[in-house]
């Protein structure tokens, strides 16, 4: 049953709200009592932080997907803006900048976590993206990698709607593949433009 209410509670949480969701939301969409959600969690923030804890696993496993379908590093970028954009499409405002707004501390704790992630994909996709001739040999991977989860993360934790924060998310993704791609890599980038427009 633990397992079925955080399963619940992420799904409305990631399209409703983390501020806007109570508890009897909840058990209502579950036909439950509230009694029962407070058997395993003694209040929402230990529900929200669960929540997070299941969303960050899911990051986890969609970057090691991604790894493993063989995608260039251009479009492996691009396959990972799209299925985000999948799971997060029917919020309206971006979920990272609810976290934040209303409950900093599980947002610095979500962001410690996925800051190691990211930059781990992130170095990754770079150096791959090097060796195979899609991003200049002289990129400086370290800043590179630093710029683009800045200007990105930024943007989640900034942006109140989610599709005004897709929109500019896209725009950093280009910016940032401008900046470090070769002609192929340029190639590849019109490519994917053109392909997800």
């Amino acid at each position: 049953m633990k397992e079925k209410i955080i399963a619940k509670a992420t799904e409305m949480f990631l399209k409703l709200g983390f501020k806007s969701v109570t508890m009897d939301d909840i058990a209502g969409e579950m036909c439950i009592s509230k009694k029962t959600i407070y058997k395993f969690f003694c209040n929402k923030e230990v529900l929200i932080e669960e929540a997070t804890e299941t969303v960050h696993q899911t990051v986890n496993d969609v970057f090691e997907c991604m790894q493993e379908k063989g995608y260039n590093p251009v479009e492996e970028n691009f396959e990972i803006r799209k299925y985000f954009k999948g799971i997060f499409q029917s919020a309206e405002t971006s979920p990272l900048y609810q976290l934040r707004k209303h409950y900093p501390e599980i947002y610095e704790t979500v962001i410690s976590k996925e800051k190691n992630e990211c930059f781990r994909f992130m170095q990754h996709n770079l150096e791959r993206g090097i060796a195979e001739g899609y991003y200049r040999t002289d990129t400086d991977v370290e800043n590179s990698i630093d710029f683009y989860y800045t200007i990105t993360f930024h943007i989640s934790s900034n942006t109140a709607l989610e599709k005004d924060a897709q929109a500019k998310e896209l725009a950093a993704l280009v910016y940032h593949t401008r900046a470090i791609s070769t002609p192929k890599g340029l190639e590849e980038l019109e490519k994917q433009l053109a392909i997800n427009s």
